[in-house]
């Protein structure tokens, strides 16, 4: 049996070949770094952290908070409430309009561990996001600033300590998860979520660090001051933590927290419209993202979006008519043949991983309708320039 194909076959058995390849690549080696990570230290936080009871340092968990009297309501104590021996809660009031100082006003009363502080009115910045942080970081005293937003809750009153538990170095990524609900929107949210964190998580632990959340992260006061803190990203509106991570972490600086216990829970956008501004704005910072990080972005979905179409170009082009020869239909087979293995191979990653991390899992046809939904909702976005009448 002689494989008799055409140059255009050659090309696309050569191109699917290699698409397949790259891609296999990027999930083996990024996307899976966490889960392999976590079966490896199964306990990596409270029992094989890298610093010991004695040398937890002093901790400033900072909240930047605009009209979030409800949020603080709901999740300020089980702040207060951790477990570590040395550690303080600043909440910046960001302009609120609601009862946010009254709700911090009564905390205060009931540990002198919380502290208060404000961002002056009509403050002509970009970002006042990013001047309440800086004044939050001002008013630290301990070293170590650990970031949160009001609507998130720990997983336990152990999540101060797991996150110091790798403060070995001087920025700690944390994963942030989202509530489980029910509906398309928050599976989506979710997805999106776990895709993202497993890549910036994986990307840092091979050394590639690129950004981080401000839900849960955390690094020096004094990198944050050195480093000119967020003085040269000022003109952004977003940007506060995976810009401001994405100039000064490195390889050699940056350590990540993976225990369950480490996790900061947030709240998920419960509507498509209220997700697609969130991530717009997301999306918005990623110009400013140094060329290597594009670079690197841009190979998986790339890869990824070529691969596609590489299969579509087979099929379209296949020898449909001599379907009885099986020499004919090799290409065909093979594109088939490959997108099924790379479908398999990405749900078992990602269900991997979320089994490992305690998180929900998600059916191959969710994996494949989102691996297909989200590179294009991002390309829209990153083309389509948002609308005047947008607010962030």
């Amino acid at each position: 049996m002689s494989l008799e194909f055409s140059i255009l076959e050659w090309i696309l058995l050569g191109a699917l070949a290699l698409f397949f390849i790259l891609q296999v690549y990027w999930y083996s080696r990024y996307l899976a770094a966490p889960a392999r990570r976590i079966r490896k230290d199964k306990k990596c936080a409270l029992s094989n952290g890298k610093l010991q009871q004695d040398e937890f340092p002093g901790v400033s968990v900072i909240i930047s908070a605009h009209n979030e009297s409800y949020n603080l309501s709901q999740y300020l104590q089980a702040l207060l409430t951790q477990d570590y021996p040395t550690f303080e809660v600043i909440v910046v009031d960001d302009g609120s309009e609601d009862n946010t100082r009254e709700v911090v006003e009564y905390y205060l009363t009931q540990d002198p561990r919380l502290h208060m502080t404000f961002v002056p009115f009509g403050a002509r910045v970009g970002s006042t996001k990013k001047l309440a942080l800086t004044l939050g970081a001002k008013a630290a005293q301990y070293e170590w600033l650990l970031l949160t937003d009001a609507d998130c809750r720990p997983e336990s009153n152990h999540w101060i300590r797991t996150m110091m538990a790798q403060a070995t170095k001087d920025i700690v990524l944390g994963f942030s998860p989202y509530f489980y609900d029910k509906g398309f929107v928050n599976r989506l949210v979710r997805f999106d979520t776990l895709f993202n964190g497993l890549h910036y998580l994986g990307a840092a632990l091979c050394g590639h660090p690129y950004m981080g959340v401000g839900r849960n992260l955390a690094y020096r006061k004094s990198l944050f001051f050195e480093s000119g803190g967020f003085t040269h990203l000022m003109t952004n509106r977003a940007g506060d933590d995976d810009l401001f991570v994405n100039h000064v972490a490195m390889k050699t600086n940056t350590t990540v927290a993976l225990s369950r216990e480490s996790y900061m829970w947030s709240l998920a956008k419960t509507s498509l419209r209220e997700w697609l501004l969130q991530k717009r704005r997301h999306l918005s910072v990623s110009p400013a993202y140094r060329t290597v990080t594009k670079s690197r972005l841009l190979f998986e979905p790339l890869t990824r979006g070529l691969f596609y179409a590489t299969v579509i170009l087979i099929l379209v082009f296949g020898r449909w008519d001599e379907w009885t020869d099986i020499t004919a239909m090799i290409p065909v087979m093979a594109a088939i043949g490959l997108f099924f293995v790379r479908w398999i191979l990405q749900t078992a990653v990602l269900n991997t991983s979320a089994r490992r991390m305690g998180l929900h899992r998600f059916t191959m046809w969710s994996v494949l309708g989102f691996d297909i939904l989200l590179p294009l909702v991002n390309a829209w976005m990153l083309v389509v320039p948002k609308r005047k009448t947008n607010k962030w």
